[in-house]
Order: structure tokens, then sequence, then C-alpha cells
């Protein structure tokens, strides 16, 4: 059976590797591409036939400073030295607390303690533990569309896409709200882009939501810009009514930044873009700069729960600690933030420029190098055009541009912090030039 590929057939040496991959290697992931990674530098990565590529998806947000960044590579390897694993739940270390005290100069005052493991779907279930823990309530309220992992928690209160959910069930009990999704009004779009109008219906059913709990709800759980369904960006109006909401019934707000934080908006939380605090912040992918490494925030009053309630084997992992401080050291020279935030409005800018000029760019959003283009069968109906979002990310792997696809027909633009004006021009241009090609086909 010959086999079948998403983009054009890969190289030799490529396609030897897809299939040893397909032998071994359990079918649930998705890949939208079929080359091989062999390494990568930078905001570059080449395949197995030595093809360079422009990363504008930095390892789904993970490579913030750059895929194998020389300072965070020097201090894992100096670390390797003098040790890679120190069972840190169980003896005490002074690498993973270094961390955290160099990570809380970075957050609100408020967030006093960590918790560590080892990827965003583990921060979230930290959070969520600790809000059933401290607030002796069991129910939890998130938002359609939203993403918060694949574990069984965190899987409870995802909402996504059903493949993610079917056949796992029953979840714990979570109660879903409608997520602002600006460019699929679900009121009828009777806002007409008034934020306080659009606010306050999202509001109201939130509102209704809390209400059906009958008191026994613990938290919201929110992205501050929901990734998976194509950084859907909220009003401020909203974000700052939700945390009111919360505050009136007696709600922890935990916001998972697990692909929003670590500078990727231009600020260290994408919460502080809408002048509101959470009450625990989950963070992953950047944070360990390409080593496995999760973190759970809140206040000391929050976070006092008693010795035994929550462990694991690999939290403050040496390595990832070493990793981490760099990586955090590395922003803040660098000053990471206010390059994503000025390369994010380049981007964003020429983003918009072509949604005027081509049918089936239907909306352009996000903040800072977290941008996402909808691509739609045409601006009348809205209508998602999932084959038309994967021929333009082909196309764009052709000329040598990496994207990543979310949500039902989004593309979205992640790439290194590091994204230098000719890089983003650069990609931007294979962006236009394969938007073009499949508008003509």
């Amino acid at each position: 059976m010959k086999e079948r590929f998403i983009c054009k057939s890969p190289g030799k040496k490529s396609l030897a590797v897809v299939l040893r991959d397909k032998k071994v290697i359990s079918p649930s992931m998705t890949r939208e591409y079929d080359f091989v990674w062999r390494k990568a530098r930078g905001c570059y990565v080449w395949d197995l036939e030595w093809h360079k590529y422009l990363d504008f998806g930095a390892a789904v947000a993970v490579a913030a400073t750059g895929h194998a960044n020389p300072d965070v590579a020097k201090a894992v390897r100096k670390q390797l030295q003098d040790g890679i694993h120190a069972a840190f739940p169980d003896f005490y270390n002074e690498l993973p607390v270094r961390f955290v005290e160099k990570l809380l100069k970075f957050v609100p005052s408020h967030l006093e303690k960590a918790f560590l493991s080892n990827s965003g779907t583990e921060s979230v279930e930290a959070a969520l533990k600790l809000a059933r823990w401290h607030t002796k309530k069991s129910t939890l309220i998130a938002f359609t569309p939203s993403f918060h992992g694949r574990t069984m928690g965190s899987l409870s209160l995802t909402s996504a896409k059903p493949v993610h959910k079917e056949r796992f069930g029953p979840f714990l009990d979570v109660k879903h709200a409608p997520y602002p999704y600006c460019y699929r009004c679900p009121f009828g779009g009777k806002c007409d882009g008034d934020a306080q109008v659009c606010s306050s219906d999202y509001l109201s059913e939130l509102e209704r939501v809390i209400k059906s709990c009958k008191g026994n709800a613990a938290a919201i759980f929110f992205e501050p810009i929901a990734g998976e369904p194509g950084y859907l960006v909220p009003p401020k109006e909203f974000v700052v009514g939700m945390r009111k909401l919360a505050n009136e019934n007696g709600l922890l707000l935990c916001a998972d930044e697990v692909q929003s934080g670590c500078f990727r908006t231009g600020k260290f939380l994408a919460m502080e873009n809408f002048g509101v605090n959470a009450d625990i912040v989950s963070l992953s992918k950047a944070i360990g700069g390409g080593i496995p490494f999760g973190v759970t925030l809140s206040s000391s009053k929050i976070m006092s729960w008693p010795s035994g309630a929550h462990a694991n084997t690999f939290g403050g992992n040496l390595l990832a600690s070493a990793s981490g401080i760099a990586t955090l050291e590395y922003m803040k020279k660098h000053k990471l933030g206010e390059n994503a935030s000025r390369i994010g409005k380049i981007i964003q800018k020429r983003l918009l420029e072509l949604k005027e000029e081509h049918e089936i760019i239907g909306d352009v959003r996000g903040i800072g190098l977290m941008q996402a283009l909808e691509i739609v069968e045409n601006k009348k109906t809205k209508a998602f055009a999932p084959e038309m979002r994967s021929k333009i990310l082909c196309k764009a792997v052709e000329k040598g541009l990496i994207l990543l696809p979310a949500g039902k027909s989004a593309i979205r633009i992640c790439p290194p912090l590091t994204l230098t004006r000719q890089q983003a021009e650069h990609g931007l241009e294979i962006i236009e030039e394969s938007i073009r090609v499949v508008s003509r086909k």
C-alpha cells in the first residue's frame, strides 16, 4: 500500500524515518508535516535532506529563546557534570529554589510560591487540585473553546475538539461557558464590534453557569489568549468582569499561561495585558528553554497544603532548573518582551493588510508574537476551510516556512521571541505567496 502524505512526499531519508515511526509510535499524535527534523538553531530548522526552514512555530511556542540557545545549552551542559536528578520532592536542593526565586521577580508580587512539575498539563493539574483543596469545593468552570491538556483533570477542562475527549469519560464535574470569539459571535453579532456589549453578553453567560453550580464551584479556569482554538483574544472588559464575578462568588481565578506566558505577548504574563491578576497561574513550554518543565504559581495563603498533598518524581529536575534560570536570564538580558511586542506589531500590520486583499482571510488576531489568521471559504459565509488551510501550510513549508495549524481552520504564528524584523518580513512574504497560490486554485 502506497503511503499518503499531507504535503508532498518527503525525501528518501525522511521517508525512511516516517515509515519507521508509523511502525512503533502511537498514532495518536497529530503531524501536519512529513519532513523529519535534523537540527535546529535560532529561528531555523533543518530536515534530514538539509533543507532549511524559517520556524514560525518555535516547536509549539517552546523555543522562545531560539532553538538550541547557546546560553541555555551551556547551562545544561554544566549541570550535566554536577548532577541530572536529585529527587527534589524528597530532598532539598538549592538549584530549583534559585530558579523559583528568579521566576518570582518576573511575576506579580502576590504570587509567592511555586509547585514544580514537567509539563503544561501537569501544571494545570496542580492548579486544579490546589483550587479544590483550598476552597473545599469540587465543581470547576472552564470555557468553550479551550485547551488545557490531555491528562484526565486538564482534559475535563478542555473543550477544543471532540477527538480530545472521545471515549475517555467520565470526566470531572466541569461546567463550560462560551469564551469570547468575536469573529464568530454566538449572540448573533449584535455587539457589532462594541467590546462593552460583547463582554456583557459573555459575562451574562458566565454568571448563569456560576449560578448553576449552586455554590459548589471552586474556580474558573481560562487561557488569557485561547491557544488551540486559534489565539482568541478576549476584550479587556470581559477579563475584568470575569475577575469581578470570581470575587463576588468566592471563586479562584486560574490562568493557564502555558502557551501565552514568558513574554510571548510582550508581557511576561498575558494577564498583564488586561490589567488583571489571577489567583493561580500555570506555566510551561518556554519556561524550560526546551527541557520539560512545568510551574504552578500562587500565593502563600492559597498554596498552604500539607506535606504529601501533592508531589511528583521529576519536579524540580536539575537540568530543567538550570535551563529555566538561563532562559529567564537570557529573556531579561536581551529584552525579548520588547522584541515580541515590536515584531508582533509588524506581523499583525501586514496580516491585516493581507486580510483586506484576500477573500479567504476571515480574521486576524493576536498580541505580540502570538498571532493568528483564520482561513475561510469567503468573508460572507465565514465557512471554515480546513483543506484550504492545510494547502497554505504545505505551500509555505515547500517555500521554507514552518507554520502551525490551530482550531478548525486557523493558522497560528508563534516564532522564537528572538525573531528579527528581516526574518519576520521574509516569513510574511512566504505567507503572502502561499495564500496567493492557494487562492487562485
